[in-house]
């Protein structure tokens, strides 16, 4: 599993839907992330942003999360 870290913490990964066999992106600390596109689910502390295969990724929506997420650990909402 694709996994990236941001100063030597674990930031999101890459990884594929057991059920679907789609991939997704998973953000670590979701729960502090607000956007449209990131689904809950079940978890507490995660959240994901599912990509479509067939389509173009939509690299707009995903520098906007990267963006959040980095964000959050440089103001130190999040400690590194």
């Amino acid at each position: 599993m694709p996994c990236f870290c941001y100063k030597g913490r674990v930031f999101c990964y890459l990884w594929t839907d057991k059920k679907t066999k789609e991939p997704y992106m998973l953000m670590v600390e979701g729960k502090y992330l607000s956007h449209p596109k990131l689904e809950k689910g079940s978890r507490s502390r995660m959240k994901i942003f599912r990509v479509t295969p067939d389509k173009d990724l939509p690299i707009s929506i995903i520098i906007d999360i990267l963006n959040q997420a980095l964000a959050l650990y440089k103001s130190g909402v999040i400690s590194t």
